[in-house]
């Protein structure tokens, strides 16, 4: 009976507003929103630069700075073509990939969600891939998923997959 009476003074207090503490609290819930916030928009922003490192490793054909932007058991999952697990695989994949090709493609960001040490980001891609071999140069036009990860402090990619925009 007596927690009662004092779980209803305390509800009586609050919903009055003869509480003081309403104020702090109100006050420290804007705190940790805010601080949340400007938590979400560093990491949006520090995704964005992976994307960006990404596509220049990409284009430099640079297989060593591509793979490192990945974790440890990063997948990539290429339209059309075997999935990629492991850095030893990507390596392998990316090397094929520089060997054949010579992209010059750019991400643009169309929305980052992040939730703790994982974050989602979709994008969009365009730019052109020349066949070394023939030396012919065709449009390329994507859109894309990526998957990060948080690892020591360090965001990376931890899955990729994209499609064509294109119907063959």
């Amino acid at each position: 009976m007596k927690k009662t009476i004092m779980l209803l003074a305390s509800l009586a207090i609050c919903s009055t507003g003869l509480g003081q503490d309403q104020k702090t609290t109100n006050s420290s819930n804007k705190n940790k929103k805010d601080k949340i916030a400007m938590k979400a928009t560093t990491d949006q922003s520090e995704i964005e630069n992976i994307l960006t490192s990404y596509s220049l490793a990409l284009n430099s054909s640079d297989v060593t700075k591509t793979v490192g932007l990945y974790t440890d058991d990063g997948t990539l999952m290429p339209n059309g073509a075997p999935l990629s697990h492991s850095q030893q695989q990507l390596y392998k994949t990316y090397e094929m990939l520089f060997d054949t090709f010579k992209l010059d493609v750019k991400y643009v960001s169309d929305k980052i969600i992040v939730t703790g040490d994982y974050a989602i980001a979709q994008t969009h891609s365009k730019g052109t891939t020349t066949i070394l071999i023939s030396e012919e140069t065709l449009p390329v036009e994507n859109k894309e998923l990526f998957i990060f990860h948080k690892e020591k402090g360090h965001w990376k990619i931890s899955h990729y997959i994209f499609n064509s925009n294109k119907m063959k």
